[in-house]
């Protein structure tokens, strides 16, 4: 069964974005975001909520296309619809479960989980995340997207492995086990 890996961006205080969906803040450049882009390549899909796929947009990224050029997306959303979509980009706008259920059960590498926030949570309840990915930046917003918006569940985590990066950033890998 393919893993589902939250691959994500964190400050210290656990914000994902600032409330506007904006990233500022995060250090852009360094040995972490050379790593973070290699480990892409591991991925030949990608899932996310319409936020996450819209933020792309004030990147270039046009309605319907792949963010991810060797990646297959899946871009879970009841309201996000294209008149023409990239072969590479699917809306899946019911039985989400199922949908992400059908996915961890084919073949093909791990599965990307980018953005977050209510879309995290919405997959940790259904105990579909597997593993954590977390780049923890030495920042705090104060406010904004949390890494899990509205979980209130308690999860244990197994620590796989830390990396330590020149100017305070580290990645967290950790798998979840389900209680």
């Amino acid at each position: 069964m393919r893993k589902i890996i939250y691959h994500v961006a964190s400050t210290l205080d656990g914000y994902i974005a600032h409330k506007d969906g904006t990233t500022q803040g995060f250090l852009e450049e360094g040995e972490h975001v050379s790593d973070y882009l290699e480990s892409l390549k591991d991925y030949d899909t990608v899932i996310m909520g319409r936020h996450t796929y819209e933020y792309g947009y004030s990147y270039g990224l046009q309605p319907g296309q792949p963010a991810y050029p060797h990646m297959m997306h899946y871009v879970f959303s009841r309201s996000l619809h294209f008149e023409s979509a990239h072969e590479q980009v699917k809306v899946i706008d019911d039985n989400q479960i199922d949908a992400l259920r059908e996915l961890k059960e084919s073949v093909g590498s791990p599965i990307y989980m980018c953005g977050g926030g209510k879309f995290a949570s919405f997959l940790l309840a259904h105990k579909l995340i597997d593993e954590l990915k977390i780049k923890l930046s030495p920042v705090l917003f104060g406010a904004g997207i949390k890494l899990f918006e509205g979980s209130e569940e308690t999860y244990r985590l197994r620590e796989l492995n830390t990396i330590a990066y020149k100017g305070g950033v580290f990645l967290l890998n950790y798998e979840i086990d389900y209680l």
